[in-house]
């Protein structure tokens, strides 16, 4: 088991930057893949990226390639969304998320954190 609190949003101009961060509590963290998703006004939530249980591979949404990195300190149990050059467009609620797979988090991921508002203003 798995909880996850995210922290760092906030409010942004556009080609600003902004850290998100997430807390992670377990001792089963540093095998879990983690990542994050993120849910625009009256859209789904989506995929945003992904980072397997070391950190040697992360796969990210074409539309954040790029401009977001992700990472993680498995011996704090924490992991990060570097967000830079951001748009209005990534505007929304940014969803920390894990799962037991090593490799990539699922479409729908077993763990999910409450969620940390990012508005980027144009």
């Amino acid at each position: 088991q798995v909880q996850l609190v995210e922290s760092g949003g906030g409010l942004v101009q556009a080609g600003g930057s902004l850290r998100l961060s997430c807390a992670a509590s377990g001792r089963t963290f540093s095998s879990y893949a983690m990542g994050w998703f993120r849910q625009a006004p009256g859209k789904e939530r989506e995929f945003v990226a992904t980072i397997n249980w070391n950190g040697g591979s992360t796969y990210y949404a074409e539309s954040v390639k790029g401009r977001f990195t992700i990472s993680r300190d498995n011996a704090k149990n924490t992991v990060s969304l570097q967000m830079s050059s951001l748009k209005p467009e990534d505007t929304g609620v940014y969803y920390c998320v894990g799962d037991s797979s090593r490799t990539k988090v699922a479409a729908t991921p077993a763990y999910w954190g409450q969620g940390t508002q990012v508005t980027v203003s144009s």
